[in-house]
């Protein structure tokens, strides 16, 4: 039971970080012509890569969890 714990408490974060990907991309999509206008469009681009790295960070640490028998 512990272990499926463990995995609960890991993956739907990680879930959650994709989630919050895909609504931040789409946000950026939809004001792409008003961020272009006001010059942040480099820093909203900048926030989207490091939320993306760190969502495929946990995805790859949970996934050698799992591989090395940990999880």
């Amino acid at each position: 039971m512990k272990n499926t714990t463990f995995r609960v408490a890991w993956i739907i974060p990680n879930i959650f970080l994709y989630l919050m990907v895909i609504g931040l991309a789409s946000f950026i999509i939809i004001n792409a012509e008003g961020l272009r206008e006001i010059d942040r469009m480099g820093i909203w681009a900048l926030y989207l890569m490091l939320l993306l790295a760190v969502a495929i960070f946990g995805s790859f640490r949970i996934w050698t969890w799992i591989k090395q028998g940990e999880m």
